[in-house]
């Protein structure tokens, strides 16, 4: 079976957390049974981990290149993994896969996070292994030990606690899980398990790798999980697992417009945040005399309400059933989601500019939405809110709960220049103020017309030539003279040694490519041209 990440992202430490991998410089099988016995634990919520065995780690950091496994010895460690799993209690899931890196072998281990916590490992193998016993293993940091009393509590207290996304949901079946969904998730994320293998290995099987299914083998139910970002209607089963997004139209809230997202998570993700920035983030643009830049401010970071949205989807808690709202008002845009953070963030965290917690509610959300490049780790959510909004001028945002953590409501405020009357009289008259609403839109309607001039000139020009079938005039001949000497040369150069315009240039350029006599080999700041006849 194939681990569902390429080793390179795997390695970088971008969509896994360096905490969450385990680097070994050689095989040790005492070592690895206790690694994989704190991964399947896993007291964080973090989602499992992996063990990667032919890399030497210094400072929780992967040295490379790696040292590798030789090839000869991987079919023991295989064998051995086997034997090692079994001596595990409850026996924890593990996929492990060969892989090539740098002409070198590697041998990599995922462990996702446990269905039975707690889990228990031998503490020694060989002939002290039944006087040795059985302890607790868990990760801090980067480092894997047997827990202390007081840890052991905090695991023995996981028995009960298995996240909801990562619940086998018993009511659902395979059949609600839909294979096109998934293939396009293996795609988007560039996993090791090929568009090819989903079709040839059975469903079951891919399932299984990813990890979205749970139960005995010969009767598989959907995780929620796989509900929420692989299944047409995740509601069937989850009720409420959707974005509602109201917009008003005025500041007392009679005229509105509602609009609800329903399907796969991440798609609703990206459905909705199209939908609030198409109707919500506008660019001001000022233009003052005498002054060469204008100013701009959007009314609000498209970043900053993404960064929102995305950990809303993110944090929510799919047990209640409520939606995630965003309100788009006059003045601001809100996003409410029930429940609020995970204790033993409250209140007085939130007003602070970075928040850390290690408690993740949705472990396997996050990891999908970390693989698709849809949400961040390391408790960088709120730093990347507030860069957003100050480099936009914008006002600070707010982040709010009850004293239950019932609740959590993120207000992102309009920029302070949305807010003026574009007719006030007392505004500098010689200030030129553009609303472009759209801004990206707008830019690619620049670039059609321009494109759309460009090609009627050549279209023109196709005539033209026509009519003088492979005939040149005397400036386009000796623009193919010039560049058979210089490919490089450029229409400015050329311009000043025929002395002509630069407009004369192009025209001769384009006619001369029409008839196919040039052809542009490169950029247009570094390429070069390619004299054909």
């Amino acid at each position: 079976m194939a681990i569902p990440i390429k080793i390179e992202q795997l390695l970088e430490g971008k969509v896994v957390e360096s905490e969450r991998v385990d680097f070994k410089k050689g095989w040790n099988p005492v070592d690895v049974a206790h690694s994989i016995c704190a991964f399947a634990n896993d007291v964080n919520n973090w989602g499992g981990g992996y063990i990667v065995t032919g890399i030497e780690e210094q400072n929780g950091s992967p040295v490379l290149p790696p040292c590798g496994v030789p090839l000869r010895d991987l079919d023991r460690m295989q064998k051995e993994l086997v034997n090692i799993t079994h001596k595990i209690e409850p026996y924890p899931t593990v996929i492990s896969d060969p892989i090539e890196y740098m002409d070198k072998m590697l041998f990599v281990i995922w462990v996702p996070g446990g269905d039975y916590r707690p889990y228990k490992a031998p503490n020694t193998l060989g002939e002290k292994e039944k006087t040795a016993g059985k302890s607790y293993y868990i990760r801090q940091g980067s480092v894997t030990h047997k827990a202390n009393a007081q840890e052991e509590q905090r695991v023995l207290a996981l028995a009960s606690r298995v996240p909801f996304d990562d619940r086998v949901c018993y009511q659902a079946s395979l059949d609600d899980l839909n294979l096109m969904l998934i293939r396009d998730y293996l795609r988007r994320t560039g996993s090791r398990i090929s568009d090819n293998d989903a079709i040839k290995i059975s469903f079951e099987t891919l399932c299984w790798n990813l990890q979205i299914v749970g139960g005995p083998t010969e009767d598989l139910h959907p995780r929620n999980i796989g509900l929420l970002l692989f299944s047409d209607n995740p509601e069937k089963y989850i009720p409420y697992a959707r974005i509602e997004v109201v917009h008003f139209f005025d500041d007392i809230g009679d005229r509105f417009e509602e609009k609800i997202f329903k399907g796969p998570m991440h798609i609703q993700l990206i459905e909705a945040l199209a939908y609030i920035k198409n109707i919500a983030v506008v660019e001001r643009v000022e233009k003052v005399p005498g002054e060469a830049l204008a100013n701009r401010a959007f009314s609000y970071p498209y970043d900053a309400i993404e960064e929102v949205l995305s950990n809303s989807v993110y944090h929510k808690s799919y047990d209640d059933r409520n939606p995630i709202e965003v309100r788009i008002n006059h003045d601001s845009i809100q996003v409410l989601s029930f429940e609020g953070p995970m204790p033993p963030i409250g209140q007085d965290d939130l007003k602070k500019k970075r928040v850390v917690c290690r408690h993740y509610r949705n472990r396997r959300i996050g990891e999908f939405l970390k693989e698709m490049d849809m949400t961040e780790g390391r408790s960088t959510g709120f730093p990347k809110i507030y860069r957003a909004m100050e480099a936009n001028g914008s006002p600070t945002p707010l982040f709010e709960t009850d004293k239950n953590n019932s609740y959590f409501l993120a207000t992102l405020p309009i920029h302070p220049a949305f807010l003026k009357d574009p007719s006030n009289s007392e505004e500098n008259p010689n200030v030129i103020v553009e609303y472009i609403k759209n801004p990206d839109e707008e830019q690619k309607t620049d670039e059609k017309e321009e494109s759309k001039s460009e090609n009627e000139e050549n279209l023109k020009d196709r005539k033209d030539s026509k009519g003088e079938k492979s005939s040149l005039d005397d400036t386009a001949l000796k623009i193919l003279d010039l560049l058979k000497e210089n490919p490089k040369m450029t229409g400015k150069e050329m311009s000043e040694i025929l002395d002509v315009s630069e407009r004369h240039i192009e025209r001769g350029i384009r006619t001369l490519r029409n008839l196919n006599y040039l052809k542009r080999k490169g950029s247009k700041k570094f390429g070069s041209w390619i004299v054909r006849k």
